[in-house]
């Protein structure tokens, strides 16, 4: 009696899900690429403004240091010591900011908190991902509208404010009062860089090749 060959089983194989199903999490804000291209030039715009700085021992230079003779004089001072020391100024107010945020550690933590916030939930967020909270979905301008009004409330309604602004006006107050007393007559200023725009933060320019990023709006 011939042998017959035994039946094949069907096998069901399950389909892959479709690639619109399938979270891969490189959608995150924290490793979008406009968050990293800010973040790159941010570096290279802050390396570029440090090299900038004159030297510490210049500033404090105990030798060059005399009363003005009027408050015109000392206006001119500071204006020059200003040009001069722009860098070296802005250090010195970012280290009071500093130490002020550290020593009160719940209004650091506030502003932090409030930073983030701007940043995952609307500066970086996906332009096709509208804000689900307890699944209620916010447009853009409901959720402009949210930050902003708990931005007021974290700067006006708690000691955030008053530990910036604080902070701020000894720091100006320590540049103001550096400026004034500080003789610039030893002081090579070139008359190139005199001519350049010497607003706030202008020391952040970076290098030519060095673009700024196109992330600053929304993506």
């Amino acid at each position: 009696m011939s042998s017959s060959a035994p039946p094949v089983l069907p096998v069901a194989t399950n389909p892959p899900p479709p690639p619109s199903t399938v979270s891969t999490g490189s959608d995150a804000p924290v490793n979008s690429p406009a968050v990293r291209v800010l973040f790159n030039n941010l570096s290279e715009s802050l390396r570029h403004g440090l090299a900038l700085r004159r030297p510490w021992t210049e500033l404090i230079d105990r030798s060059a240091f005399s009363k003005p003779e009027s408050f015109s004089e000392a206006t001119l001072r500071v204006r020059k010591n200003y040009s001069y020391f722009r860098v070296n100024y802005y250090a010195i107010v970012a280290g009071i900011l500093a130490v002020s945020l550290l020593t009160n550690p719940f209004s650091l933590i506030l502003l932090l908190g409030l930073l983030a916030s701007w940043t995952f939930l609307y500066l970086f967020r996906p332009s096709d991902r509208p804000l689900v909270i307890l699944g209620r979905t916010y447009t853009d301008f409901e959720t402009l509208a949210i930050l902003s009004g708990l931005t007021l409330i974290v700067v006006f309604l708690t000691s955030v404010g008053s530990v910036l602004v604080s902070a701020l006006m000894l720091g100006v107050a320590v540049v103001c009062i550096h400026g004034a007393f500080r003789a610039p007559e030893d002081l090579f200023l070139d008359e190139q860089e005199n001519s350049q725009a010497t607003g706030f933060l202008s020391f952040l320019r970076a290098p030519a090749a060095v673009g700024v990023p196109a992330a600053a709006a929304r993506v």
